[in-house]
């Protein structure tokens, strides 16, 4: 039963024979280190890569669902980096604009 399963997962059109199962695979490694970013300070963080990191994820997350063969790790890695980014864009907004602890300029 195992081996058999094994087997429909190797034949499958988005297995581990193709571009289609490895491409999602290593993107993995950019969520990752969104996550590892989570203890980073938020002025540290960038609008422009966490807005890129969002959005490819919501674009792509569309497309793996109309695309054929439907690539469930596809689906998941690109879900993934759309939380990431959103988690991290939410930190960053409330970081500069609701900020308790602004610092106002001086008049010196």
């Amino acid at each position: 039963m195992a081996a058999s399963k094994i087997q429909a997962l190797w034949n499958h059109p988005a297995g581990p024979k193709t571009i289609h199962f490895w491409a999602p695979t290593f993107k993995w490694g950019i969520s990752i280190a969104n996550v590892a970013d989570f203890a980073k300070p938020p002025e540290k963080l960038s609008y422009p890569q966490q807005i890129a990191v969002t959005f490819t994820g919501l674009i792509w997350s569309r497309y793996s669902t109309v695309i054929t063969p439907k690539n469930w790790n596809l689906l998941s890695v690109n879900v993934a980096m759309a939380g990431t980014g959103t988690y991290q864009l939410y930190r960053k907004i409330r970081h500069d604009y609701f900020s308790e602890a602004q610092e106002l300029p001086t008049n010196e």
